[in-house]
């Protein structure tokens, strides 16, 4: 690394936003050089990569000057995970650089203010969300207490007792509900935070660079918390077989 602020590419597709980003420095002393975000309905396929380029160009950065490549593992969309890895892991590969990960959820938690705890929330589809709790640390940075669970809405509500801040495109879907079921205890994040940002990524995974905590390229894979329909539809016939 050329200095105690590397420069970190960063890249979340685990919703519908396509966020790419290159930041300097950690969650204390980063810096956002430049980001981007698309929400549109064009696939992340078609998108990331002249994302990318462009991003680089505007900022006159080649690849060879990152420190690190940081891709959000999730959870979120199947697919869009997986584009996301293998676009990183392709980069990784061709220019030797380490390769880093953090969940979606975490970065959605870093750029909540307040002193609640946070509950992020991504919408999984079929009725559920993805979620995590976070709480400050002794910096003021919120971190992840406990792990990362799909689970019916009306199971989330029955877990929150005091005051939260929820974040996340979970609230698109069921922001109502959480409004009719927790009212006075609940706040939202303002609406911009609720799409992933790149950035926050990139602050993250610069922590884990200077810590040493490298993805193994042969091992890394998309956090994706619950199984896909094929391996769910695979399970049933080889028990059905049995």
């Amino acid at each position: 690394m050329s200095s105690e602020r590397p420069l970190i590419l960063a890249v979340d597709t685990a919703t519908s936003c396509t966020s790419v980003a290159l930041t300097a420095g950690d969650v204390h002393s980063g810096e956002l050089l430049a980001s981007i975000i698309l929400n549109s309905k064009v696939t992340h396929s078609r998108r990331l990569l002249s994302a990318l380029d462009w991003l680089l160009i505007e900022s006159d950065v080649s690849l060879s000057d990152v420190d690190g490549l940081a891709v959000g593992l999730g959870p979120g969309s199947f697919t869009g995970l997986r584009i996301a890895m293998a676009t990183v892991k392709g980069l990784a590969v061709a220019t030797g650089k380490p390769l880093l990960g953090v969940s979606t959820l975490d970065a959605l938690a870093l750029r909540c203010t307040g002193e609640k705890r946070v509950c992020a929330v991504l919408d999984a589809r079929k009725k559920e969300v993805y979620t995590a709790w976070y709480c400050h640390d002794e910096q003021g940075v919120l971190r992840r207490q406990g792990g990362i669970r799909a689970l019916a809405p009306e199971l989330l509500t029955e877990e929150i007792k005091e005051p939260v801040l929820m974040v996340g495109d979970g609230l698109f879907a069921y922001g109502p509900f959480f409004k009719e079921r927790l009212g006075p205890l609940l706040s939202m994040a303002p609406l911009p935070l609720h799409y992933p940002s790149a950035s926050s990524i990139g602050f993250l995974c610069c922590e884990q660079l200077l810590r040493g905590e490298i993805m193994d390229l042969d091992s890394a894979v998309p956090l994706y918390v619950r199984a896909s329909d094929a391996e769910l539809s695979l399970i049933r016939k080889e028990e059905q077989a049995q």
